[in-house]
């Protein structure tokens, strides 16, 4: 990890943060407030970066990859919540915010390189940035309204309306995420999926 001053590549990294879009609307003064206190971190393929009941909680912002939040039984089967990639981030407020654990792991889909801080220093840098605040804490109900769309569209609809839904919301995503990955969040086997797809395509 590294201040974005010393990294090799800050240039390209302040542009990518630029693009954010709670970031990038912020005044030069708040930029120059904000961006000593974000380290660049970079992950590899499935690396963790916040385990499910942590009470180590971060703010990241994705400058590049995919991210997704997972949340896990006890048992250990797996539910993919969402996914998020550049312009995105991903958070542990609504814990932080609740003084409960973190509810749900977040990893690296791909490789991924993010700008992070503590949560404690990104509170308080909310509370002197107003507008910040309420965009980000719009993002978050935003996050938290898609997840619960998600859960709700795995109950009510099938396989292929399920697929169908995704493309038409994420299209964007729908050709970087692996299969499995894909898969697994929409509650599908890896051949149905590809069986899914294919039908889609021959059809078009």
């Amino acid at each position: 990890m590294s201040s974005i001053a010393s990294h090799p590549q800050r240039n390209t990294i302040r542009l990518e943060l630029r693009k954010n879009r709670i970031l990038g609307p912020m005044p030069q003064a708040a930029w120059e407030e904000l961006e000593p206190l974000l380290e660049i971190a970079d992950y590899r393929k499935g690396e963790l970066l916040v385990h499910q009941g942590s009470h180590e909680m971060e703010q990241f912002f994705i400058l590049d990859g995919v991210l997704k939040r997972v949340v896990a039984n006890p048992e250990g089967k797996e539910m993919i919540l969402r996914f998020a990639a550049e312009t995105d981030m991903d958070t542990s407020y609504a814990a932080w915010r609740l003084k409960t654990p973190v509810p749900y792991s977040i990893v690296a889909v791909t490789k991924v390189r993010a700008a992070k801080l503590g949560m404690p220093t990104w509170v308080d840098f909310l509370e002197r940035h107003p507008d910040v605040k309420a965009r980000f804490e719009y993002e978050v109900m935003k996050l938290m309204s898609e997840v619960m769309a998600h859960t709700i569209t795995l109950h009510l609809l099938d396989a292929p309306g399920r697929l169908a839904r995704f493309m038409r919301k994420h299209a964007d995503m729908a050709g970087r995420l692996p299969n499995k990955e894909l898969a697994s969040y929409l509650n599908l086997t890896p051949e149905t999926l590809s069986r899914l797809k294919a039908r889609a395509a021959h059809a078009a």
